[in-house]
């Protein structure tokens, strides 16, 4: 089935195939069409594989067939990618039964609306008796059926609700349809003049629509806290005497000693018990570096070994390592953002016990004043359609609808139902700095000679390293040489055979350097630096300027390169923060009344993200980081960043018109009701005419510039 949003569709429906469920990994290095092919191509060749899906949106793999996930892995290394196994039972989403259900229900009421209203325009031509009863109870007898079908989301809410003795708005929704099926019910069975089954049929369909768009700006939203609890490893290679197996991480214990091989991240906290290790920290601190330690150095669960296997000693394990406990600080986050209340059902509220006093008021003053129980009970199914939320159902809906098309076409994905109304808030913006406003760049020295060029771009082409992809861009229009047997080290860089000598490309150490930096080695000669920086993403700086808001960079990276950087944007700039450190600051900021605006993109910032009044991650940002955010941005500039908070303004703007069109139309129209002068089948004409002014003036959204 498909989603409702059709960027959350990365799951594939595994029941449907007639194989076992595949093997997932998340691909953070991917960035093209061209990256796809190569790992399908290459994967496909391995023994075993069945079918292979790469999903460029959520930079995920799926691997259908009999194969090791080891094996796997080595071959997406030796393609040049990293790959971390997620698990697949964590990730599996309920299907969209729900958005499935109320689309069925709006199909079937619009199509029953239809028809009746075809049968309602005989009767209003002047069709009378005999043949007025007979449309009459044709009417009734394709209205009833699909009153109780499609009505049952309304019902069922507004039961939940009374039973726990409170109201919303799905009461007097409830209570309108019922009783214009009721009385026109009664109408037809004692032969009189009016139904009012179209009435009934038109208020379902209308509330349906909105009901529906509703659900479809909620369901993009996804658990950041499931895409960590993925992430984690799933299998370690446990050392007992002599002897290495393969357990399940659950099944490591305190004090047991792990294998962890090149390239695996690491599966428990622990220490290391071999002599040095060379490791990728991203994942807690953000540090874009990898750092080296010595023995006894402490490891903790998300760190990646990217030199020679190591071994370590577990001393926390389960519920207990840093990546579950960053977990669960992203699951506290998200739970305490998920209780904001929305602008619609602030006014819920207030709304439907006023609907309610009005029609009970006026049954009653009906009965008082004529005796006739008939004509007060119209008069107050009159009251409960015209004033029924339709267009107050619709006023956020219409809007976020609207906003979020347009923004998509902007290259921004909102993914969480309040979002919108969040970002109009803001007062302030916090930025990570590495892979957020920073992008690596590479300077050529002057002393490159045009063979090194050649052999460097020949090099740098066999490596998916974002450190390669600068060194391209940098060597643009040089005709890269011919080299073979190129071979890529994990956390080193890539080698190769270029006419009869060896050729490196990579970190100095590894070069055999007295630098530490990105360098070149061609054969005996001396490695020659290549000399690194970062640089911030394109449109950053004029969309800082246009923001008119406080702005700041708080990033895990050393101080010395978090303030050079900073100092390019002229931002200021808090260093060496921990993701549990990154959450603090932000919730002070919180407590001293600021709505902040969080921007990052690695798995360090996921519970800064998620604890952020309004948060955004960009398209290359890890699963569980995009997951987390509010917006996904899948463009490389940062220039429209001011746009998306001007639309998120007027979203807010109009989504108040809307209310306050909803306000004009019943301070109207609640008194011709109250007065006797409005059927049942006028109230719903004139409820149908406010819901479809709102639906228009919420699309003035589309063209702001």
């Amino acid at each position: 089935m498909t989603a409702a949003c059709p960027a959350c569709a990365g799951i594939p429906d595994i029941e449907e195939l007639n194989v076992a469920p595949g093997l997932m990994f998340s691909l953070p290095t991917i960035h093209c069409a061209a990256c796809i092919g190569k790992i399908e191509r290459g994967l496909g060749a391995l023994n075993g594989v069945i079918s292979v899906r790469v999903n460029l949106s959520l930079k995920r793999l799926t691997v259908v067939g009999q194969v090791d996930p080891t094996q796997i892995e080595t071959a997406l290394s030796d393609l040049g990618y990293e790959a971390y196994p997620l698990d697949l039972e964590s990730l599996t989403k309920a299907r969209d039964v729900v958005g499935r259900s109320l689309l069925m229900r709006m199909a079937v009421a619009g199509f029953a609306m239809m028809n009746v209203m075809l049968l309602s325009v005989a009767v209003w031509s002047g069709a009378a008796d005999a043949t007025r009863d007979l449309f009459h109870l044709i009417s009734a007898m394709i209205a009833l059926p699909v009153v109780a079908y499609s009505g049952q989301p309304f019902f069922q809410n507004a039961w939940r609700a009374l039973r726990v003795k409170r109201l919303n708005m799905d009461v007097p929704i409830s209570l309108a349809i019922i009783l214009a099926a009721a009385m026109s019910l009664f109408e037809t069975l004692q032969g009189g003049a009016h139904a009012y089954f179209d009435a009934a049929l038109s208020l379902t369909f209308f509330l349906l629509i909105g009901r529906y768009m509703d659900h479809c700006t909620r369901s993009a939203a996804r658990s950041a806290a499931k895409e960590l609890t993925a992430l984690e490893v799933q299998h370690a290679q446990k050392i007992t005497g002599d002897h290495v197996e393969s357990v399940r991480v659950c099944d490591l214990a305190i004090d047991d000693e792990v294998l962890i091989a090149t390239g695996s991240r690491i599966p428990v906290d622990g220490y290391l018990t071999s002599d040095h290790a060379l490791m990728d920290r991203s994942l807690l601190t953000g540090e874009s570096e990898a750092v080296e330690i010595d023995g006894n150095a402490i490891l903790q669960a998300g760190e990646i070994n990217v030199a020679a296997a190591i071994t370590m000693r577990a001393t926390a394990v389960g519920n207990d390592t840093s990546l579950r406990r960053m977990a669960e600080l992203v699951e506290t986050a998200e739970n305490g953002r998920n209780r904001y209340t929305a602008l619609a059902d602030r006014a819920a509220q207030i709304y439907a016990p006023a609907v309610h006093f009005l029609a009970l008021a006026a049954f009653l003053g009906w009965v008082l004043a004529t005796g006739d129980i008939r004509h007060a009970l119209n008069v107050a199914i009159a009251v409960l359609i015209i004033t029924c939320p339709c267009a107050l159902g619709l006023a956020v809906p219409a809007v976020s609808t609207a906003a979020i098309s347009r923004l998509f076409s902007m290259g921004y994905l909102v993914k969480h139902a309040t979002a919108l109304e969040r970002l109009a808030e803001v007062t302030r913006v916090v930025f990570d700095k590495t892979g957020t406003l920073s992008q690596p760049c590479v300077i050529l020295p002057s002393e490159m000679s045009k063979t090194d060029r050649a052999v460097a771009k020949a090099l740098a082409q066999a490596s998916n390293h974002p450190m390669s992809r600068a060194l391209l861009v940098a060597l643009d229009g040089v005709k890269a040489a011919n080299v073979t047997a190129i071979e890529e080290s994990a956390g080193e860089g890539v080698q190769a055979i270029w006419g009869n000598k060896s050729v490196r490309l990579g970190r100095g150490a590894w070069l055999g350097a007295t630098f530490t930096e990105l360098g070149l080695k061609v054969g005996d000669a001396d490695a020659l630096a290549i000399q690194t920086t970062e640089t911030p993403r394109e449109g950053s700086a004029d969309a800082i300027a246009a923001l008119n808001l406080p702005c700041e960079i708080v990033t895990g990276d050393a101080e010395l390169p978090a303030k050079a950087f900073a100092q390019q944007l002229s931002l200021p700039v808090l260093a060496n923060v921990r993701p549990d450190e990154k959450l603090t600051y932000l919730n002070d900021l919180t407590d001293a009344s600021e709505r902040v605006l969080m921007i990052g993109d690695g798995l360090n910032d996921t519970a800064a993200l998620a604890a952020a009044h309004a948060s955004i991650a960009p398209a290359t940002a890890l699963d569980a980081s995009r997951s987390a955010s509010d917006v996904v941005i899948l463009k490389e500039s940062f220039a429209q960043l001011p746009l998306l908070i001007k639309v998120a303004k007027l979203a807010s703007r109009l989504s108040k018109q809307n209310f306050a069109i909803a306000a004009i139309y019943n301070a109207i129209a609640i008194p011709i009701a109250l007065a006797g002068f409005a059927t049942p089948l006028a109230a719903a004409l004139a409820m149908s005419l406010s819901s479809i002014t709102v639906l228009l003036n919420s699309q003035r959204i589309r063209f702001a510039q």
